[in-house]
């Protein structure tokens, strides 16, 4: 579990690298919306305070009926403050702005040179042992590090 946990870090410092990470539910959702071919893993991430939101769980389940019927390995992690760390998020950056809705993030392929690495098939491997497993969206723990 470690091991995905790692890829799925090092997946992410990677696609957002490459500037192929899209954060946040609404701009998920229209990309989905637009390119769901270019989309290789969804990733729907909380914390226990999150468990009461009613309108973030109506979007995952919505977001979830999605990736299944389009094929997208979609992943549940929790630990946001590692994520956060993972990403380089500031609390909130130096204007003053929020901080980037970090619920849902995918990470699509670029049309010109698709992502190739070790990370992303580990993650994938993951979402496609536990569907195989009849669990369909997988869970991961991030660690703070």
């Amino acid at each position: 579990m470690e091991t995905v946990s790692q890829a799925l870090e090092e997946l992410l410092v990677a696609a957002q690298r490459q500037d192929c990470l899209t954060v946040g539910v609404y701009e998920s959702a229209k990309l989905m919306n637009v390119d769901p071919d270019s989309v290789v893993l969804c990733l729907l991430a909380t914390d226990e305070e999150d468990e009461d939101d009613i309108a973030l769980q109506i979007h995952f389940t919505l977001l979830q009926a999605f990736c299944c019927d389009n094929d997208i390995n979609i992943l549940r992690v929790s630990g946001m403050r590692r994520l956060s760390q993972v990403l380089g998020e500031d609390t909130e950056d130096s204007n003053g702005n929020e901080p980037r809705d970090l619920h849902c993030i995918l990470v699509t392929n670029p049309p010109v040179q698709p992502l190739q690495c070790q990370a992303l098939q580990d993650v994938s491997s993951f979402c496609e042992e536990s569907r195989c497993r009849n669990q369909w969206v997988p869970c991961l723990e991030l660690q703070d590090g």
